[in-house]
C-alpha cells in the first residue's frame, strides 16, 4: 500500500503532462461522429457519414481496405525479415570470432544513422533496374534493409547477456551448434525478440515516406498514403472524413501498443541471466 501512495504524485504528474494528447484524440473521436460547423467549436449533430470509407471507396483514391491489408502485410512482413535475419545476425556476431568483427560492428551501428532520405534517390534507381518499383515487395526489402542495423545491434546486445556455460552444456551433450542456439539460447532472449518485433511492426506500420515514393500506386498503397493522397486532394475538402480516416490509421497501433508496452520497454535491458 505505501509503494502506491508514494507513486500517486508521479502518476498525477503524468497524467497532467499527458492531458493534451489524451484530450486531442478524444476531440479527433467526436470530431468524426459530428457534424462540423466553422462557427462554433462544438459538436452540432451526431453522423456517420464521415465513416463512410469503411462501406464505399473515395472517388481517386480507392479502397481503404486495400491500404489496410497492404499496410498489414508490410509491417507483419518486415517484422518477420528483421527478426529472424537480427537473431541470426546478432548471434554470429556476439558468439563468433572473425576477422574486422569489432570493425563490422562500427559499420553496423553507422548504417543506423543515416536517414532513409539521403538514400532514397539511390533506392529509387536500384528498385528501377531490378524491376521492383512501385511494388509492395520492393518497399518491405527496403524498410527491412533500414530496421536491420539497429536490429542486429540490440539482439547482439541480448546474446552478451547468456552465460557461454549454456551453450557449452548443450554441445557437451551432443547437441549441434543449430540446436543450441535454438534451443537453449533463443529462450533465454525472447523478452528481446518480442521487443524487436514490436518495435518493427510500429516502424512498418507508421512509415510514409518510402511507400509514398517508391509505391505510389493504387495497388501498393499503404494507409499512411491513402490518408495523405486525401489531404492534397483539391477536389476535396471533407475535415471530417480526413479526421475518420486518421482515427482509422492510428487507433490499430495504438491498441497494439497498449497491450505491448511492457515488452517494448525490454528493449532497453538484456537476455535472461542463465
Amino acid at each position: 500500500m505505501e509503494d502506491r501512495r508514494t507513486n500517486w504524485p508521479l502518476t498525477i504528474f503524468l497524467l497532467i503532462v499527458s492531458a493534451p494528447i489524451i484530450i486531442m484524440y478524444l476531440w479527433l473521436f467526436i470530431d468524426s461522429i459530428s457534424e462540423i460547423n466553422i462557427e462554433s467549436i462544438w459538436p452540432q449533430k451526431f453522423t456517420l457519414k464521415n465513416w463512410r470509407f469503411l462501406t464505399e471507396e473515395i472517388a481517386g483514391h480507392g479502397s481503404v481496405w486495400t491500404a489496410t491489408l497492404n499496410t498489414t502485410i508490410f509491417a507483419t512482413s518486415v517484422v518477420a525479415i528483421v527478426v529472424v535475419l537480427s537473431s541470426t545476425a546478432g548471434y554470429a556476431l556476439s558468439r563468433l570470432k572473425f576477422p574486422f568483427r569489432s570493425q563490422f560492428l562500427g559499420f553496423v551501428l553507422l548504417l543506423h544513422s543515416f536517414p532513409s532520405v539521403t538514400l532514397i534517390i539511390s533506392i529509387f534507381l536500384m528498385l528501377r533496374m531490378i524491376g521492383l518499383y512501385d511494388t509492395l515487395i520492393g518497399v518491405i526489402l527496403v524498410k527491412a534493409a533500414l530496421e536491420l542495423p539497429f536490429g542486429i545491434w540490440i539482439m547482439k546486445g541480448f546474446y552478451d547477456t547468456v552465460p557461454w556455460e549454456i551453450e557449452m552444456a548443450g554441445l557437451q551433450d551432443g547437441a549441434s551448434r543449430f540446436q543450441v542456439w535454438y534451443k537453449l539460447v533463443l529462450p533465454q532472449i525472447m523478452p528481446g525478440v518480442a521487443a524487436l518485433a514490436i518495435f518493427s511492426f510500429m516502424a512498418g506500420w507508421s512509415e510514409f515516406v518510402l511507400p509514398l515514393i517508391l509505391a505510389p500506386s493504387s495497388d501498393a498503397r499503404l494507409l499512411s498514403v491513402y490518408l495523405a493522397g486525401l489531404m492534397i486532394d483539391d477536389y476535396l475538402s471533407d475535415f471530417g472524413l480526413f479526421k475518420a480516416v486518421g482515427l482509422f490509421y492510428v487507433v490499430p497501433v495504438m491498441i497494439f501498443y497498449l497491450f505491448t508496452q511492457d515488452k517494448l520497454m525490454n528493449i532497453y535491458g538484456g537476455g535472461t541471466k542463465g
